[in-house]
């Protein structure tokens, strides 16, 4: 399995040398219920426990080596016990020395405190976790949904974090900075097939367009339109350089 998991990102000249491998740990298997093209459950299979002190140190001591050729640092919390506190503020400590770009995709599951990150990018529910309000249904409109500019403001002063970019499925993204008015983007997606992914390319495309220069609200408009292009593929889809231009070309007509 560790083998099966080195070769497919090594082909396509992703970094592996920094996965650390875990013999007590076994790999999370997941089985989606696939109706008409699209997902409608999924099962996962797994062990989820926090990983021994040599492991995070060795993560820790690779980004170490590292950081200092990022642009950027993202840390992607998928509630497996990757992450807990102290490796996380040893890292976040480092990131921020290093990096102009710091971001995160938190997870309820695993609560942490983030500080002083350049963006955080959770989805509604999430959101809500995270700022301890009682989850609410969406209002018809995102601007006048009082419960998520709550939240976000809640989210804002207490994870000092410059963007908060919320994103809200079909009703788009909402981002939210510091005296400025909340930003709402709507939605680009033609179909709905699967969701899986859309939140990692969200944050990922949010991240890269900051490292490139955009703006925070270029930027999110950005990463609203790559997650558009994920969303409407079967499966954990990719969203290329053409399709994303393609995109934006074709909202622009």
């Amino acid at each position: 399995m560790t083998r099966q998991l080195r070769n497919p990102p090594g082909e396509q000249g992703i970094e592996t040398r920094a996965l650390v491998v875990d013999p007590t740990s076994p790999t999370t298997l997941k089985t989606r219920i696939v109706a008409h093209h699209q997902q409608v459950i999924r099962f996962d299979r797994e062990k989820a426990e926090k990983i021994s002190p040599l492991d995070a140190g060795k993560l820790t001591k690779y980004l170490c080596s590292q950081v200092g050729h990022a642009a950027a640092v993202v840390f992607e919390d998928y509630g497996k016990r990757v992450l807990s506190q102290k490796p996380l503020d040893e890292m976040q400590c480092l990131a921020r020395k290093h990096c102009k770009i710091t971001a995160s995709d938190p997870n309820p599951r695993n609560p942490l405190r983030y500080s002083g990150l350049t963006a955080i990018a959770p989805n509604r529910s999430e959101a809500f976790t995270a700022a301890g309000v009682t989850y609410a249904e969406p209002a018809d409109k995102v601007l006048r949904d009082e419960p998520l500019m709550r939240v976000g403001q809640i989210l804002l002063r207490e994870s000092k974090v410059s963007n908060l970019l919320v994103t809200l499925g079909e009703h788009g993204m909402c981002l939210f900075r510091r005296g400025k008015k909340p930003h709402h983007i709507p939605t680009v997606a033609q179909e709905v097939f699967d969701v899986s992914g859309a939140g990692d390319t969200a944050i990922a495309t949010l991240v890269l367009a900051l490292a490139a220069g955009a703006d925070p609200a270029a930027a999110a408009e950005i990463a609203n339109h790559a997650a558009g292009v994920v969303v409407g593929k079967i499966g954990t889809a990719t969203c290329s350089t053409e399709e994303l231009v393609e995109s934006f070309s074709r909202h622009q007509r």
